[in-house]
């Protein structure tokens, strides 16, 4: 019985995990590695084994960087199941082809460029055709319902609270008369965050895979970001400016919406336009408006008085070209949601190519930004940065809020693996984490009473 890191070791994006058992090969989530360029293209192309001979796939969320290889393995042969509850698999279905529409565009941008020097061609990691073929094979799975996708594999999945449909997961593989449980968090999201439930205990476990996000850091209280998305807003909107936001498409859009449709309610907000601008979110919404049963109480409380938390009369959504390269020509005050997070890629680009030499603007980071992003090097404040190629001044406000992250903070992930009885789980493995994050997270574990906590190198191989 072996476990094989691949993705997600000692850094944040990519999450990909093979356990092999008897001659079955399965992958614990399927995702795509962010960052450089050049880094991004050799460490997605290739697999820690032949596509063909994967079994199944069990999938934690719809993110990209967990699920966004999918097509990848399918168009290497990959035709066996994906495990994956509803709102993932309803999710996956808008963020896939998105995700392949990003992959064919990268790759004639590339061949446009350097078909000048004489480079040879390359070609996407993926196309929309291969994201409809794996999409064909979800198979869907409920939360706290174990399922077999082999006599020898049960599984349990149960509510991560990170985005709509995430999930952990406990593996009880028997091998010979062994039977190991494996668990793996996926991401952890936090307690008494707006919309979606807390996350639920595991079950105990004797082998445990960890993600290290924000190991060593403590994030502000949830009031406290509101408040403060309130003042950022007023304030500058009095300067004349606009609030430029990378986000994710999944969760922390709707989530920002969900907040300045209650600030808006509330009367605490100017008489601005907001606007989200990404067709993918736009979709994402309608994903979460389908999926009432990932609701918290807060939300449903809220939804009482407000039918609609994610829309409100100074709200508008955007899906064509035209109207938002309208949003870049105005100059009035305003607020823009726009996708990627990390500012990698999508529409936010261009807005943040015309707002950011303007000291009036503010541009406001929510959450994690992987090393070498634009976003990034914005949350670091660098005098410079450059936008496809061409170098702009950053002169505009910079906001960083990683309270709005859907990630668990050290406090709150050393609480989420406290339910594991430390007698039983004896070995933990840190995944999804900066190697500073899972020094300091393994420091923290190891004063809760938990042993032998490592943070595996991609490639890296065990016996369980």
């Amino acid at each position: 019985m072996k476990l094989t890191f691949w993705g997600a070791a000692q850094t944040v994006t990519g999450s990909l995990h093979m356990v092999e058992f008897g001659n079955r090969r399965v992958f614990m989530d399927c995702g795509l590695f962010q960052g450089r360029r050049s880094l991004a293209r050799r460490l997605n192309a290739e697999f820690p084994a032949d596509p063909g001979t994967v079994d199944a796939v069990l999938l934690s969320h719809a993110h990209i960087d967990h699920a966004g290889l999918l097509p990848k393995l399918y168009r290497e042969g990959f035709r066996g199941p994906v495990y994956a509850t509803d709102a993932t698999r309803d999710l996956c279905a808008s963020m896939l082809p998105d995700s392949a529409y990003i992959q064919e565009k990268d790759a004639a941008w590339v061949n446009r460029r350097e078909r000048r020097k004489g480079a040879d061609r390359i070609e996407p990691l993926y196309t929309g055709d291969d994201a409809t073929g794996v999409l064909e094979l979800f198979e869907p799975v409920e939360y706290e319902h174990p399922f077999r996708p082999f006599p020898e594999l049960e599984v349990q999945y149960r509510d991560a609270g990170h985005i709509l449909g995430s999930a952990t997961m406990v593996l009880s593989i028997r091998e010979g008369e062994r039977t190991v449980k494996l668990g793996f968090t996926g991401d952890v999201g936090r307690d008494d965050r707006p919309i979606l439930r807390d996350p639920q205990p595991m079950a105990d476990c004797d082998v445990l895979i960890c993600e290290s996000t924000y190991g060593g850091k403590t994030h502000d209280p949830p009031d406290q970001a509101r408040e403060r998305l309130a003042e950022v807003v007023g304030e500058t909107a009095r300067r004349g400016g606009k609030v430029v936001i990378p986000a994710f498409a999944v969760g922390r859009t709707q989530e920002l919406v969900y907040r300045l449709d209650q600030l808006t309610n509330e009367g605490r907000l100017p008489p601005i336009p907001m606007f989200v601008d990404s067709p993918l979110a736009v979709n994402v919404t309608e994903v979460f408006r389908r999926h009432p049963e990932c609701y918290d109480e807060e939300l449903r409380t809220y939804m009482e008085s407000d039918e609609d938390p994610f829309g409100f009369s100074r709200l508008m959504y955007v899906r064509d070209v035209a109207d938002s390269k309208k949003l870049n020509a105005s100059r009035l005050p305003m607020v823009i949601i726009s996708a990627s997070g990390m500012a990698e890629a999508g529409r936010i680009l261009h807005h943040l190519r015309n707002t950011v030499e303007d000291p009036r603007n503010t541009v406001m980071i929510v959450g994690y930004c992987a090393p070498h992003t634009l976003g990034r090097r914005i949350a670091e404040r660098r005098e410079q940065i450059k936008i496809f190629g061409e170098p702009f001044r950053l002169r505009a406000e910079v906001e960083v809020m990683n309270s709005y992250s859907a990630h668990a903070d050290e406090p709150e992930l050393v609480r989420f693996v406290s339910h594991l009885d430390p007698r039983r789980l004896k070995r933990i493995f840190l995944v999804h984490g900066d190697p500073e994050r899972q020094t300091a997270l393994a420091k923290a574990l190891s004063a809760a009473g938990y042993g032998d906590v490592h943070a595996p190198e991609r490639r890296e191989t065990v016996e369980l």
